[in-house]
This record gives structure tokens, C-alpha cells and sequence, in this order.
């Protein structure tokens, strides 16, 4: 893995071209069941979005995410979470639908997140009883207008519990931006040279779950953009 580079980030609205998720989906039943679902966790349901341009970008959209999917503990901090396939036996390979992780929050335990979505250019993870947070969150990367590759992560979820919703409250956001700030940052200088200008960050309070969403299956965004995957 490249060294990362320091990385400003802007606080602000999302304005990414990854597309909202419509249409709902029918998983096999092992990828659905014994999700924490947001309705089952406290507090707010928030979305929290990362994203940045990465600069001079050097693979396709698909590739960049063939190359996560397959080295997904390597893009996150170690001093913060630590991911680990709960298979050993499938290091380097593609992670897919069904399979699980588990991380290591320091300070916090270690949980559970499971693959529920994957296509050429995104990997939706949902938590799994026991996690801190009861939702999921999105990886994917694309195109936008000028065809610069973008790489996105959104979350979309409620705390796990009362318990945590108030430690969250206390540490949990501050946590929550370094750990996926510096995931786009290391896959933006693995798959070019960095990030082009600020990591952007965003988080917004939810009423509900967007029409379209699938809490037990689907992404929380489609990684759509412009100009395809070439």
C-alpha cells in the first residue's frame, strides 16, 4: 500500500454524481438474515457522505473496485478499525455477496458487517447484532461530467443502540469522518495520485429511508455517474 497523503477536507453538501438507489431487490436469504436494521438501532437516521476526485487517476472505475473488494482491510486506518475476512482462506479474493468481516473498532469491540450488494463498481456492507451503528454503507466509484473518477462512500444508518447512540454522540462522528476520509485517501493514491483538491464530507438527518432503498438489500447509492466504466 502507497504512503497517504495529508488530504484538507470540506465540510458541505454532497455533490457527487452517485445516483440515488431505486427498486428493491430479492437477496438469498442468507445475505438478508440477522441484518441490524435501522429500524432496530436509536437515535437519527443519518447519511454520511465521503467523496473526492482522485487526481490523474490511472484505472477504470470497475478495476479501482476490484482492486478494493479484494484488498479491503488494507484502505483502513489500523489505528482506528481493523477489518478481517472472517474466511481466511479467501484473502485476495473478490469479496461477495453473502460473505462477512469482521472489524475491530478500537475502543469500542469487535463486530460484524456483511456484504449484501456488489456490482462492477460498488460493495454495499450492512452491520450485523452487536455493531455500533444498525445500517449500511456504500463503496463504489465513477465517472462525472468532466470524466474524472470519483471514489464514494456513503453511509446510511441509526446508532445501534441507546447505549451507543450516546457514546457516537460523545466520539463516534469524529471517528466516523477520519476512518472513511482516510479510506478515500488511500484509494486515491493507489489508484492515481491522490486526491484532486478536499475530501468532501457531509451528513444529513433522514426522516425515513429514501423511497427506492433496500435496507436488506441494496446500495445506498447507484456508483451510475457519467461516461460508463471506460
Amino acid at each position: 500500500m502507497p504512503p497517504t497523503v495529508a488530504v484538507p477536507i470540506m465540510l458541505g453538501p454532497a455533490r457527487g454524481n452517485g445516483e440515488m438507489a431505486h427498486g428493491p431487490r430479492h437477496p438469498a436469504e442468507h445475505v438478508a438474515e440477522g441484518l441490524l436494521l435501522p429500524d432496530m438501532g436509536a437515535g437519527p437516521l443519518l447519511q454520511r457522505d465521503y467523496w473526492g476526485v482522485i487526481r490523474r487517476c490511472r484505472y477504470a472505475p470497475a478495476d479501482i473496485m476490484d482492486w478494493v473488494g479484494r484488498h479491503f482491510p488494507e484502505f483502513a486506518p489500523e489505528e482506528l478499525c481493523v477489518f478481517a475476512r472472517e474466511d481466511a482462506s479467501r484473502e485476495d479474493q473478490p469479496l461477495e455477496e453473502g460473505e462477512t468481516l469482521r472489524v475491530h473498532i478500537h475502543g469500542a469491540g469487535t463486530f460484524g458487517v456483511r456484504v449484501i450488494h456488489k456490482n462492477a463498481r460498488s460493495l454495499t456492507l450492512a452491520t450485523l447484532p452487536g455493531h455500533p451503528e444498525a445500517g449500511r454503507i456504500t463503496f463504489g466509484a465513477y465517472r462525472n461530467v468532466h470524466r474524472d473518477v470519483i471514489f464514494h462512500i456513503r453511509s446510511r444508518a441509526r446508532s445501534g443502540s441507546p447505549v451507543h447512540y450516546w457514546g457516537f454522540v460523545t466520539a463516534g462522528e469524529a471517528m466516523q469522518t477520519n476512518t472513511w476520509t482516510e479510506f478515500v485517501t488511500r484509494v486515491a493514491v493507489s489508484a492515481g495520485d491522490g486526491v484532486l483538491g478536499v475530501i468532501h464530507a457531509d451528513t444529513s438527518h433522514l426522516d425515513a429511508e429514501p423511497r427506492g432503498g433496500d435496507v436488506e438489500a441494496g446500495p445506498t447509492f447507484l456508483a451510475l455517474g457519467s461516461g460508463g466504466d471506460d
